[in-house]
């Protein structure tokens, strides 16, 4: 089973304005790919906090694989894939793509994601939106080729 850390990225979920509805259907998903949910933080919407944390995360080792959830939008307070872009060391845009091509197919405010996806030694960053339904359709374009990343990398 592939161990999996999650971000979540949201000062409001973090100051309890809204709820977080994705941590149970992350699991749940992960679930479905024979994948467990190691750890969930939920992170403010700070590109230097993020940065920190998936540093922390990455030098860890503790898990191969981390999602972020939310942050890849294009209001002001967006910061994830510039933060993702500080921290790894290969980009992998075809797998952003396929992401975003899917999630078009459904919902046109798809083309405003700015998610990204890369490695950083030998931990795959990828960048979901926070919206639960968003992030379940994105996990499902890519979490069937963690293994064959993983792969490809060790």
């Amino acid at each position: 089973m592939i161990g999996v850390a999650a971000l979540m990225v949201s000062s409001k979920i973090l100051s309890g304005e809204k709820p977080d509805v994705c941590r149970k259907i992350l699991e749940d998903t992960l679930m479905n790919y024979q994948m467990a949910l190691l750890s969930y933080d939920v992170l403010p919407d700070e590109r230097e906090t993020i940065v920190e944390r998936l540093h922390i995360l990455c030098q860890a080792g503790a898990s191969p694989v981390i999602l972020t959830l939310g942050g890849t939008g294009v209001r002001p307070t967006d910061w994830v894939p510039e933060a993702t872009r500080e921290v790894i060391d290969k980009e992998i845009p075809g797998i952003a793509e396929a992401m975003r091509a899917e999630s078009l197919k459904k919902v046109r405010t798809a083309m405003l994601s700015r998610g990204i996806v890369g490695i950083k030694e030998k931990t795959l960053i990828i960048n979901l939106p926070g919206s639960a339904k968003g992030m379940k359709e994105n996990c499902e374009v890519v979490l069937p080729l963690v293994d064959q990343i993983g792969r490809a990398h060790v």
